[in-house]
This record gives C-alpha cells, sequence and structure tokens, in this order.
C-alpha cells in the first residue's frame, strides 16, 4: 500500500527567531513535507523558513492565522496531502507528538484529531491564560454546543475529506472555535488527543491576550449567526 502523505502546515507571523528551528525539528521527525505560510512577516519568517526547507507562501497584507491556515490547508490538498497537520510557528509544540495525533485519522477512527492540553500537559502556563481557556470552554458549549476539553489549539490532524469539507471563514483567532463548529455542522468524527504545550517568556509574549479572548468572542457570536443563516437559506 502506498504510505499515507502527510503535510504540516505552519501558520507563522514574526516568526524569524523560531521558525527554523521548529521546521528543522519537524524534518529530524521525518516530517519534510511543511508549508509555511508567512502572513507578511515585518521581519525574515519566510526567508528562514525556506532556508530550512519549507515550502514559503507569503501574505501580500497581514490577514490573520486563521486566513494563512485556509491558504495552508488549500495549497496542501493541492500538493495531494491525505492527512494535513496544523502546528504553530512559536515552538509550542512537540513534532515528536505528530505521530500519536495523526493515529486516530490514519487508522479510520477520526476525521479530526484534536490536541488537547488539558488531556496532556501545559508546562509553564500563566494562570490568567487557564482561566481564560477554561472560561471559553463553558462559553462555546454554550453558545455553540461543542463539548471539548480544549477548544483552541492549534495542533490538530484533518484527513483530506476533513480538510475538503471545513470551511474556515474566520481570518483571525477565532477559526479554532470555527474549526470545531464545522465539524459539528459537517457530522465529522472526532477525537482530542492529549498533548504537549509548551510555554515560555517568548510564547507567552506573542499569545492571546486577555483583551483578545472578547474579540474571539464577538467573532463567535457573529460567525454562529451567520453559519445559522446559511444553514436555513
Amino acid at each position: 500500500m502506498t504510505k499515507p502523505r502527510i503535510l504540516i502546515v505552519v501558520a507563522a507571523y514574526n516568526e524569524e527567531k523560531r521558525i527554523s528551528t521548529v521546521v528543522k525539528g519537524l524534518a529530524k521527525h521525518g516530517y519534510r513535507d511543511v508549508i509555511v505560510v508567512d502572513d507578511c512577516s515585518k521581519d525574515e519568517t519566510g526567508a528562514a523558513a525556506r532556508k530550512a526547507g519549507a515550502t514559503v507562501i507569503r501574505h501580500p497584507v497581514n490577514q490573520g492565522q486563521g486566513a494563512s491556515l485556509r491558504t495552508g490547508i488549500r495549497a496542501a490538498l493541492k500538493k495531494g496531502a491525505d492527512v494535513i497537520v496544523t502546528f504553530d510557528g512559536d515552538g509550542q509544540h512537540k513534532a515528536a507528538e505528530i505521530k500519536r495525533l495523526v493515529a486516530p485519522v490514519l487508522n479510520g477512527e477520526a476525521d479530526i484529531a484534536l490536541g488537547s492540553r488539558f488531556l496532556g500537559k501545559a508546562p509553564g502556563i500563566p494562570w490568567y491564560k487557564w482561566v481564560t481557556l477554561k472560561g471559553s470552554l463553558l462559553v462555546e458549549r454554550v453558545l455553540l454546543g461543542v463539548k471539548l476539553t480544549d477548544v483552541h489549539n492549534g495542533f490538530r490532524a484533518l484527513s483530506r475529506t476533513a480538510a475538503e469539507k471545513i470551511e474556515i471563514a474566520q481570518d483571525r483567532m477565532a477559526h479554532a472555535s470555527e474549526i470545531v463548529y464545522e465539524v459539528k455542522l459537517k457530522g465529522l468524527r472526532h477525537v482530542e488527543v492529549p498533548v504537549t504545550i509548551t510555554y515560555d517568556e517568548y510564547a507567552t509574549q506573542k499569545g492571546q491576550s486577555v483583551f483578545g479572548a472578547f474579540r474571539i468572542l464577538r467573532d463567535i457570536i457573529r460567525m454562529k449567526r451567520r453559519k445559522g443563516r446559511e444553514i436555513k437559506s
């Protein structure tokens, strides 16, 4: 049988300091099909990623992480991906855990595997981040009817079928909630897989602020209303 083709999609913005290490770390674990979407970075993110061995797609203007994943997933599908893994460019994810993450997709148990730091580990997570993430679980359970242990986690594996069906319209951070809502709407099979999300000073400084969480909530409400109208029509 032909070996399934696993492509890694990395959305990156101003990650010159980390992106080379991330791409090389993926290659070290056997994942050399890497697409880095440079979201109009102000530094040398794209050049560093390309030098490390990744395929780089650059947005001419900054569009947001959701838009970058949309671009990367479309490119991965065109390249013939059987499984697409979304992976952060700031070094928080562990390439060694990809094998465990993609296993339920490869063996046909699920259409999408969602990483969960709360089933796994989150060393160094700030208390306010923990509170915000836990609060978002309750909010999204009420608003979207989605019952997960971790919603805003960028470490996930999608089968080709899931990648073709899921529509990402949210350009910025609300895309994470949109993806799991799409999983529900499209009737896709999903599982959560324990993963490690490492918090250091660099990642924490670049992370989403508490105030940003309110913007995400606003966007989630708008997204649900829009999709509700689309379903009715």
